[in-house]
């Protein structure tokens, strides 16, 4: 059991797990609430069925970029490619994929949240779409961000 906790591989593959997995339960939440929402819409008025699908779909993003992450992670260690991390970069690896996890769970959530509103303002005033993404949009900002410092820190380990 011991050798379990001293293999680099199996600390990479927690983090590549962890990316994707968190990542995707606050895509999955998100994506959810903003659907429930946009339903209610589009059985009042169809013809604004484009407008609330798009901001129902942002929340998606969160999921995506944790896929990502594990796709690079998992050519990096050996899965899909490249040679199998020892402990040390087993470790550093499990960190890089943090920030996309765990950000990309609260993000996306919020993100969710934050595009039923949106969806609440182009059910009463469809022409204030453009405006209306502008919320969701700023809550991706941190997703993007957390995909970059991982994307960053798996490349330079």
């Amino acid at each position: 059991m011991s050798e379990l906790f001293t293999n680099g591989q199996v600390w990479a593959l927690l983090g590549v797990a962890l990316a994707v997995i968190l990542s995707g339960c606050g895509s999955a939440y998100g994506v959810g609430v903003a659907g429930q929402a946009a339903a209610g819409v589009v059985t009042e008025d169809p013809s604004k069925f484009a407008k609330v699908l798009i901001l129902q779909l942002l929340p998606g993003t969160q999921g995506i970029y944790g896929l990502l992450v594990a796709f690079v992670t998992l050519s990096r260690i050996g899965i899909l490619g490249g040679a199998a991390p020892d402990l040390v970069h087993g470790l550093l690896t499990f960190a890089a994929c943090l920030p996309i996890g765990i950000v990309g769970l609260v993000s996306a959530r919020h993100q969710g949240r934050t595009s039923v509103a949106s969806i609440g303002i182009v059910a009463k005033k469809p022409e204030q779409f453009a405006k209306s993404m502008l919320f969701p949009a700023m809550v991706e900002t941190y997703a993007i961000l957390a995909l970059l410092v991982s994307i960053l820190a798996i490349f330079s380990i």
